[in-house]
């Protein structure tokens, strides 16, 4: 790797990189419990960030912790918590409220095996699903899923900024490989990275309306303690923040929430193909399996076998267009993922059936190999040149 005298070059923890992130994207407060495999995330910005004047604490739970990150991002802080799959499961009521009520916050979720408590010091990818519906009734969802130790630290960064962008929590679904590897790499110089901060109210305070429709569907964002009143509810509100049971009102709320994510797909969409050019077979993986499926499209094609890599880097909303191209090239899809399928019923339901799509679906924990997916590619007979 060669780098410029402005760059770090580092061996970093996966967790590391994460609390490095956002660090790097002005992080102000931090509020969690610790949990395995997240806790050196916590553990790092416990010792950091009293040095930047940030605030960090210790919370009793992680029903509190989320409850705690919301109020601070409401009085104007970049706002975070680092949990894994139990303490997801905690948090999800207060997921659901961030969400109604367009509060950013940035929510880590360092995947190990389950349910329950499961396998603390194991790995999963399991919790893709509960990322997108865990809380009740529709909202949007935005979530990141890196497959290195850089990509752990952009996407930190990258995950602050839609959030105060879009007014909404926003996930980072790494997991224990990834959360407790270390790697070489180089981080770019922080005064070149983007650094989006939330858009605050220009009109005078009696003129203010916190949830009101805009031509981008997101309302600036006043931050409590200046100057500006305004009412925050979990309930159905109008464009003051009210609660309100009137109809249209609801229907104009709904929609702004959906019209977040849906009007902004653009932005919203990333994913990286690798050898994908003249690919008739497709290894769809996301996270660290698109580790190994990298790994593995070279040894298919040094066999004659036309493989290439599709890897959604933001999974929610999940990229419809890149897949549905994807599913129109190639004659064999594999989706090889930690969990019993989850990633790939989505694929499913884009091919509408007319696609050949399978699984490598491991549950126990054991990371999925290159060899693994080659054999199953192979024991599948696709064709060769």
């Amino acid at each position: 790797m060669t780098k410029s005298n402005s760059e770090r070059e580092e061996v970093l923890l996966g967790n590391d990189a994460v609390a490095f992130g956002a660090l790097a994207a002005g992080v102000d407060f931090f509020a969690g419990y610790p949990i395995t495999p997240s806790s050196e995330i916590a553990e790092l910005l416990s010792r950091e960030m009293p040095k930047r004047r940030g605030k960090f604490i210790q919370m009793e739970d992680e029903i509190a912790s989320l409850g705690a990150v919301i109020g601070a991002s409401l009085a104007g802080a970049k706002a975070m918590t680092a949990t894994s799959g139990p303490g997801f499961s905690l948090m999800q009521e207060h997921i659901g409220f961030a969400a109604i009520a367009e509060v950013p916050c940035v929510i880590i979720n360092v995947m190990r095996g389950g349910p329950s408590t499961g396998l603390p010091t194991e790995s999963s990818q399991a919790d893709i699903m509960q990322a997108k519906y865990g809380s009740h009734g529709d909202y949007p969802s935005i979530a990141l899923m890196p497959d290195s130790v850089l990509e752990s630290y952009l996407f930190t960064v990258k995950a602050f900024n839609l959030s105060e962008k879009y007014r909404t929590p926003v996930f980072v679904l790494t997991d224990e490989i990834l959360g407790h590897m270390r790697e070489n790499v180089i981080l770019p110089p922080v005064e070149e990275l983007e650094i989006i901060n939330r858009q605050e109210p220009t009109v005078p305070a009696e003129w203010y309306h916190p949830f009101e429709q805009t031509t981008t569907g997101i309302a600036p964002m006043a931050s409590f303690g200046h100057g500006y009143r305004f009412h925050v509810t979990g309930l159905t509100h109008d464009i003051n923040g009210f609660p309100t049971s009137i109809p249209a009102e609801i229907d104009a709320l709904m929609n702004k929430l959906k019209n977040k994510v849906l009007y902004n797909t653009k932005d919203l969409t990333m994913v990286e193909e690798y050898q994908m050019e003249d690919a008739e077979v497709c290894i769809l993986a996301v996270g660290s399996v698109g580790r190994s499926a990298r790994r593995a499209v070279k040894i298919l094609r040094h066999q004659g076998i036309k493989a290439g890599m599709l890897r959604p880097q933001i999974i929610w909303p999940f990229p419809k267009q890149p897949v549905e191209k994807m599913l129109k090239q190639v004659e064999y899809v594999l989706v090889p993922e930690m969990n019993v399928g989850q990633v790939r019923k989505e694929v499913e339901r884009l091919a509408d059936g007319r696609d050949r799509i399978e699984g490598l679906n491991v549950m126990n924990s054991v990371m999925i190999t290159a060899e693994d997916i080659v054999k199953k590619i192979l024991n599948a007979e696709v064709p060769v040149d």
